[in-house]
This record gives C-alpha cells, sequence and structure tokens, in this order.
C-alpha cells in the first residue's frame, strides 16, 4: 500500500499541437521512484445537455461521427470555448444544435471519459425546453434533432442501442434524480 500514489512530472513534450487536442509525451517518477512515460491527450473539455420537454422527450441529435466512421445519436454537446462557463456553453451547444431554448438547468456534475490517456472533462445538464426554433448549427456541422420519451431513452441505453458514454450518464442520471424527487 502507497502513503502517495501521486505521478510526478520530470518533463513533457509536445506531440501535436492541434486546434481541438493536444498532445504531450511525458516522462514521470511513480510512487516507488522508477520512472515511466505518459502519452497524454489534452482537451479543453466539453458539456452535454439533457433537455426535456413538458411532455417527457428528450431532443437528441444524430449526426456522423468520424473517428467511428457512423452515425451517432446522443444527446446536444459541444467543446467549451474559452472565456465562457461550462452552463454557457452548453445553453449555446442547445440552441446550435436543436434550436430549443431552455431553462430551470441543473448540473448533474461532471465526467471523465477515459481516465487513462486524456484529461478531458465533460460537464453534465439538464434543462427544461421553454421553446423550439430552427438550428443554428456551425458551417460543418450536420445534425438531425430527434425527440424521444425519457422512458424509452433509459431502456435504449440498458439495450445498448446508444453508445455515446456522455449520453449514457446523462440519460440515467437525470432519470434517477427525477424518480427520486430530487430534481
Amino acid at each position: 500500500m502507497y502513503k502517495d500514489l501521486t505521478e510526478k512530472t520530470i518533463k513533457s513534450t509536445t506531440v501535436f499541437d492541434g486546434r481541438i487536442l493536444h498532445v504531450t509525451l511525458d516522462e514521470v517518477e511513480l510512487p516507488n521512484g522508477a520512472q515511466a512515460k505518459r502519452e497524454v491527450v489534452r482537451h479543453c473539455g466539453g458539456v452535454c445537455i439533457a433537455p426535456l420537454d413538458s411532455e417527457g422527450n428528450l431532443y437528441f441529435v444524430r449526426q456522423f461521427r468520424y473517428p467511428y466512421n457512423e452515425v451517432v445519436l446522443e444527446l446536444p454537446a459541444g467543446k467549451l470555448e474559452k472565456g465562457s462557463t461550462p452552463l454557457e456553453n452548453g445553453k449555446r451547444e442547445l440552441k446550435e444544435e436543436t434550436g430549443c431554448t431552455g431553462y430551470s438547468f441543473v448540473s448533474l456534475g461532471a465526467m471523465y471519459p477515459s481516465t487513462g490517456y486524456t484529461d478531458e472533462i465533460i460537464h453534465l445538464y439538464a434543462c427544461k425546453v421553454e421553446s423550439v426554433g430552427e438550428q443554428e448549427p456551425d458551417e460543418d456541422e450536420f445534425l438531425n434533432v430527434e425527440k424521444i420519451p425519457l422512458k424509452k431513452a433509459v431502456e435504449m441505453v440498458l439495450n445498448n442501442q446508444l453508445a455515446d458514454a456522455k449520453t449514457q450518464i446523462t440519460i440515467l442520471k437525470l432519470d434517477a434524480l427525477l424518480r427520486s424527487g430530487k430534481i
């Protein structure tokens, strides 16, 4: 048993410096004094929103996700922009991707999508849908909006029909909190 499990960075070398991702190769000292290398994908973070309408439907977006070479159904989400809070980013993404504006935003916490190689943190929120207008997607974003009842969305998670981790976690947390009367 180790008293201190912290790994100390000895040296960090930038391997790639992109628009969204930055990759470093770090040399670290382990708790036992040995040295190791760590490949780290640095990311600005993200936000995911579960917009719930008065009839109990969630608004989803279906879009092509290049790394997986498939169309994925997920809740509205996006990367964090500098100078804005996660909630401000979430409201912006909600409007851009679905055309929805929301109210009564509730934080569902944050998640670490993959602790082994990235420092990305995704902030999770739920809100009630106030109004639905036109989408305002980025010029390189092509999305179809779909409404799915929350109960069906939970079933889809449990039946492996929604592969996106942030979407799964947000749906299950929202459902649990609603059933317990906490929101």
